[in-house]
């Protein structure tokens, strides 16, 4: 964290990590908007989009998993634990929307996808919309 003179309010510059977790976070999101496109074309009749289904399914999972890390160096060097207990919720609900998808639990497959979406949209807006700074451990 910079200052801009005695007396003012510090001024947060974003840090490597922050704009570590905000590209995992926007991979995150990008890849998993584009699984209710591919189900979506695999419900219109299209049986090979289930294929691009299950790749994205991979792809999101995995990212999920990346960002999980990328959230511990968050907590570790930035003392942030919200990062991480969110990423954690999403990736555990991820997980459990994976192997539903892939038993064909399709009750708990569909509602656990369109909250895992959201979720990931939510996390997207703050990771770009609010900074993290820094918490202290000790106060001048």
């Amino acid at each position: 964290m910079a200052i801009n003179s005695p007396g003012s309010t510090p001024v947060h510059r974003t840090t490597p990590i922050e704009w570590a977790f905000r590209a995992v976070v926007s991979a995150h999101v990008v890849a998993i908007i584009g699984q209710p496109v591919s189900a979506g074309v695999y419900l219109t009749g299209d049986f090979d989009s289930l294929r691009w289904h299950a790749t994205g399914a991979d792809v999101v999972t995995s990212i999920g998993y990346l960002q999980v890390i990328v959230a511990i160096m968050v907590w570790v060097r930035l003392r942030r634990p919200s990062p991480l207990l969110a990423t954690t919720a999403v990736v555990a609900a991820e997980t459990v929307q994976y192997f539903a998808g892939l038993d064909g639990a399709l009750w708990l497959h569909i509602p656990l996808g369109v909250m895992t979406v959201a979720a990931v949209v939510v996390q997207f807006i703050a990771a770009w919309r609010h900074p993290l700074p820094r918490r202290d451990t000790h106060h001048a």
